[in-house]
């Protein structure tokens, strides 16, 4: 089991102002971009081919989602990646959409198969890139998180990724020290998923949490951090919100004027698991 220290992460990440290279979806640029500020990192949507992998040297962190690529973002994101992994910098491979269409689930795998620090997804996706599912309808899951969690464990095994399956309840697998690892929390707010861009962004700041966890534990411990974060920002920005459009602008002020302290008082249920593989009698009795 892993004893989370959630206040020193979101320390880190405040204190280095990381600043995080994002190839993305057209539609959640300026709203991740946004999302990055809040949280005390700073944002570069930087995607041209010619570039990327020069920028990506220069950046802290970088996070790769082809939710509507390009050509461009294509070539711009294997640069990107190869720099990443050359200078050792965290990168994030969010899968939106595998399944849907051949050619976008093709790229996807490749990107999976070139050693991402960590997958982000909902259930459906991940299901997808673990080869058990046919992935989701566009950006919605149709899995549940509990379903695939033996799936994302193998996933974790074979990209050397930690892997995040996001829902109601988020669950985040790793594999180090010869042993599974799962941790799960709740909250966020039934508003989340109705405003675009909140999967998203939380790619884009699980690349921002990661910058300076240099261990396989502190790695595990900063996407726990990152989705600590959206899910107490998400519980505090439905106060008062009438709908999806006044929930994202609080959703905004949330993320910024969450603390460390915050973060320290969310509850994360773990477990080790010292098999090859996660069942679900495993999970069921998972203990915080």
């Amino acid at each position: 089991m892993v004893d989370f220290d959630l206040r020193s992460a979101n320390a880190r990440l405040r204190a280095s102002n990381p600043l995080i290279q994002c190839i993305t979806n057209t539609v959640v640029q300026q709203f991740s971009a946004n999302v990055l500020l809040a949280v005390g990192a700073a944002p570069a949507m930087l995607d041209h081919e010619a570039d990327a992998a020069q920028f990506t040297r220069i950046s802290s962190g970088l996070l790769v989602n082809f939710g509507t690529a390009t050509n461009q973002q294509f070539l711009a994101a294997d640069a990107a990646i190869d720099a990443a992994n050359e200078d050792s910098k965290p990168w994030i491979l969010d899968p939106v959409s595998i399944g849907a269409v051949d050619f976008r689930t093709t790229r996807i795998r490749r990107a999976a198969n070139s050693s991402p620090t960590a997958i982000r997804g909902n259930a459906s996706e991940i299901a997808a890139l673990a080869g058990v599912g046919l992935g989701g309808r566009g950006v919605d899951s149709t899995d549940e998180v509990d379903a695939v969690i033996p799936a994302a464990a193998e996933l974790a095994k074979s990209a050397g990724a930690i892997v995040a399956v996001s829902g109601p309840k988020d669950a985040i697998v790793a594999h180090f020290d010869g042993a599974d690892h799962v941790a799960r929390l709740d909250g966020g707010h039934s508003f989340m998923p109705l405003v675009i861009g909140t999967g998203c962004s939380l790619g884009a700041v699980t690349a921002a949490y990661l910058v300076g966890a240099t261990t396989a534990s502190a790695r595990f411990e900063a996407v726990v951090a990152a989705h600590a974060h959206f899910k107490v920002a998400g519980e505090t920005a439905a106060e008062g919100a009438r709908g999806p459009g006044s929930f994202s602008v609080n959703f905004l002020d949330a993320l910024h004027t969450i603390t460390g302290d915050d973060l320290a008082g969310v509850h994360v249920e773990s477990d080790r698991v010292e098999s090859s593989a996660i069942d679900a009698e495993a999970i069921d009795g998972a203990q915080s």
